[in-house]
């Protein structure tokens, strides 16, 4: 993997450091769940710290070049301590779902300390049922959605005896501190790089004329379509209030099979029934609030992975966004669906991905004040009113330290005045909701969960009952 002593922050990275404040936290992770008996904590981390190598950033600290003039690094960490990151931590009787995840809440309400590498990972015993549970906190200038499905390869394996990795080299040994003076080199090291690339980038174009002024054309019409976002604002719902430092978790279990027959029925995507159901259980949330749906459309900022097929397995981000729209004031959960669907189908043939990627290269050039300009306008309430995110996971049983995964919900973030976030994530057949709230905002986010629920057993119902119906008339 490339990650080397040195390198510097892409400008989404570093976006992710100047959005966070003391009551908006830009990390994401997981809960986990195990089947058997917790392996004892010492065999637990010495199996990670065999596999830490292949994932350098891990032992890698944040360090800022001096006066503003660039973007941070990510330097070796000559104090880097396994102990501080690996946390050991028990339930108490009776060791219930409900308290492990008001566990995860409270995990979640803490800054990670940004002198130190920029995550953590907590072993939990006393899950009832003999499980046990691993919760992961990652920064976000770290670690995207998609390369994170692609780095638990480190911890996880395909077989339930763990498989043998051998060290390459010498044991690690961090790099010398940089000085003042060589972050100031580096940091106009990578702006010329930056600039070289941009050169470069130009006589490829004027080697191909044509296919340029295409490009061009296509990411003037994208930031045209971001802009009009902008002038086009979320509408003002209870989720963009003032929000506190303290989180709310809870999770909904789903079969992908329920997802699959949805999609099939009514000829949509398996993301177009999410946001469905997440539609469904807002309206329900909004109108048990009191708050008139008739008319309102939420937008959900709806992450999307640019990732190469050669950059898999490279941590950082590699996102650009779309504003998928929520139509709560449809009661009909076949013709919400379907909403969803010539939404998204219209969002997939715009140029707003595009804009939206060439406003984010845009900013690899710009200055430390600008950018974090920038990236206070990427989560305005005014573009969306709630994250929802949809991260596809593999098919097939995991295992660690011979421990089979029984379960994997996603922890997502809340930027500033966004008060609930959906995580989703599939796995061995099921389709898990992870949904963080703030604290004192969303004391009823259960009644979002209960909904999720809800409104995918109805519209599975549904997709039966149209099954039925096209079985009758073939037989007819």
């Amino acid at each position: 993997m490339a990650q080397q002593h040195g390198d510097r922050l892409t400008a989404v990275d570093a976006g992710f450091l100047a959005q966070e404040g003391p009551t908006s936290h830009m990390h994401i992770g997981g809960v986990t769940i195990f089947e058997g008996p917790v392996p004892a904590f010492e065999d637990l981390a010495a199996h990670l710290g065999a596999r830490l190598h292949l994932v350098p950033r891990y032992r890698q600290k944040l360090a800022t070049p001096p006066l503003g003039t660039g973007r941070p690094l990510w330097v070796d960490d000559p104090q880097f301590n396994l102990e501080y990151h690996l946390r050991h931590t028990a339930l108490p009787e009776p060791g219930s779902e409900e308290q492990l995840l008001n566990l995860t809440s409270r995990i979640f309400s803490q800054q990670l300390d940004r002198s130190k590498p920029l995550w953590e990972m907590w072993v939990v015993e006393g899950l009832e049922g003999d499980r046990f549970s691993l919760i992961t906190k990652t920064h976000h200038a770290l670690i995207d959605g998609i390369s994170g499905v692609d780095l638990a390869t480190v911890l996880f394996d395909l077989e339930p005896v763990p498989r043998k990795i051998e060290d390459e080299g010498e044991p690690w040994t961090a790099h010398p501190e940089p000085s003042t003076g060589e972050l100031l080199a580096r940091s106009v090291g990578g702006l010329v790089r930056t600039g070289l690339r941009m050169a470069e980038g130009a006589v490829a174009a004027a080697a191909r004329p044509e296919r340029t002024l295409e490009s061009v054309r296509d990411a003037l019409e994208g930031v045209g379509e971001v802009a009009w976002s902008l002038a086009n604002p979320a509408p003002p719902t209870p989720l963009n209030v003032e929000i506190g430092p303290h989180r709310r978790f809870a999770v909904v279990r789903n079969s992908l099979e329920d997802f699959r027959t949805v999609k099939s029925a009514f000829g949509t995507t398996v993301n177009d029934v999410v946001l469905a159901v997440v539609a469904g259980a807002l309206r329900d949330w909004l109108r048990a609030r009191s708050v008139r749906t008739e008319g309102l459309e939420l937008r959900a900022l709806v992450p999307v992975s640019i990732r190469t097929v050669d950059e898999r397995g490279n941590l950082g981000n590699r996102l650009t966004v779309m504003r998928g729209p929520l139509p709560v004031y449809i009661s009909d959960p076949v013709a919400r669906l379907e909403t969803v669907r010539e939404a998204m189908n219209g969002l997939k043939e715009s140029k707003q991905a595009i804009g939206a990627e060439a406003l984010a290269a845009a900013q690899e050039f710009a200055p430390p004040t600008i950018l974090a300009q920038a990236s206070r306008l990427n989560f305005s309430t005014r573009l969306f009113n709630l994250i929802v995110t949809n991260v596809p996971g593999p098919q097939i049983p995991l295992y660690v330290y011979g421990r089979r995964l029984l379960d994997a919900f996603p922890v997502a973030f809340l930027p500033k005045r966004h008060a609930l976030a959906v995580a989703i994530m599939s796995y061995d057949g099921a389709v898990s909701f992870g949904l963080l709230g703030d604290l004192d905002a969303l004391p009823d986010l259960g009644l979002l969960a209960d909904g999720v629920r809800d409104h995918l057993a109805e519209l599975v119902r549904l997709a039966g009952e149209r099954a039925g119906d096209a079985a009758a008339s073939v037989s007819g």
